[in-house]
């Protein structure tokens, strides 16, 4: 527990921390308040407005936060997880870790464990600041919030944030061992940017073979009526698999990209 606790405390301080969740809520607040400042002027046509105030629209605009925070809160996982992950090595901090006896895969696993919980925090808090968002949206847009308290729709969110937050902290997990691997945090967050948009481009030639794998079974976690890990899209292009079978393989992923940690770091070279 001390070595988690002084990881939470570490993660705090760390501006990656602050950019990661920042701008990532940022962007959400910046999209909900200009659709409600833009959506009912002149221009386009009934169809693509009524689309785009379903955004701020409750309860629909608690699917469309999910589907955000799923679709890029997901990309920004990776790099963060790996930002973390190569620190370690470039800056030392795992060797002196090691010099003062600590376990190294004990040592790689309880850091994980930190960022687990800071990217978990992190999505409850941007979570909540979308709603807030939306909130703006809607009175700029002049669209009622009767369904804010929609009890169907508050009653599944909690089963689905939990699904979609473990889903992306294994994108984090990801990122995690993708810098581990690669001992530095460029190479970890330049490889983990790529894996994620080859991982998208590539299932528009192999879409039985991509929904396997890792952020694709993270998009498929959760059943939002959004499901193609976008912000406000009409459906999922590409074949995707059930909420649960996607939930088992998320596990899987998540626990072999600690594992792949894990030993690496135990068996790697750890220089001066």
């Amino acid at each position: 527990m001390r070595l988690f606790g002084s990881g939470v405390r570490k993660l705090i301080r760390r501006l990656a921390t602050w950019v990661t969740f920042g701008l990532l809520a940022a962007l959400l607040v910046l999209i909900m308040v200009a659709v409600g400042a833009t959506a009912n002027r002149a221009g386009g046509s009934a169809t693509q407005r009524a689309a785009a105030l379903t955004l701020v629209t409750f309860p629909a605009a608690y699917d469309a936060i999910l589907s955000f925070i799923l679709g890029l809160g997901g990309l920004f996982a990776v790099t963060y997880g790996a930002a973390i992950a190569g620190s370690e090595w470039t800056w030392g901090t795992l060797k002196n870790a090691v010099a003062r006896g600590e376990s190294r895969s004990r040592y790689t696993l309880l850091s994980f464990a930190s960022i687990a919980l800071i990217i978990a925090v992190g999505l409850v808090l941007t979570f909540a600041i979308g709603v807030v968002a939306a909130l703006v949206g809607a009175g700029l847009a002049g669209v009622p919030t009767s369904g804010l308290s929609d009890a169907p729709t508050l009653g599944r969110l909690p089963e689905q944030f939990v699904r979609g937050s473990l889903a992306v902290i294994e994108e984090g997990a990801l990122g995690f061992a993708i810098a581990t691997l690669a001992r530095s945090q460029l190479a970890g967050i330049g490889a983990g940017i790529a894996l994620y948009f080859g991982e998208t481009f590539a299932g528009i030639f192999l879409p039985d073979i991509v929904k396997y794998l890792p952020f694709h079974v993270a998009t498929a976690v959760v059943s939002t009526g959004r499901n193609g890990g976008g912000f406000g899209g009409d459906g999922q292009q590409f074949p995707s698999l059930d909420p649960n079978p996607a939930l088992v393989l998320v596990g899987v992923w998540l626990i072999g990209s600690l594992l792949v940690s894990a030993v690496f770091t135990e068996r790697a070279e750890i220089s001066g």
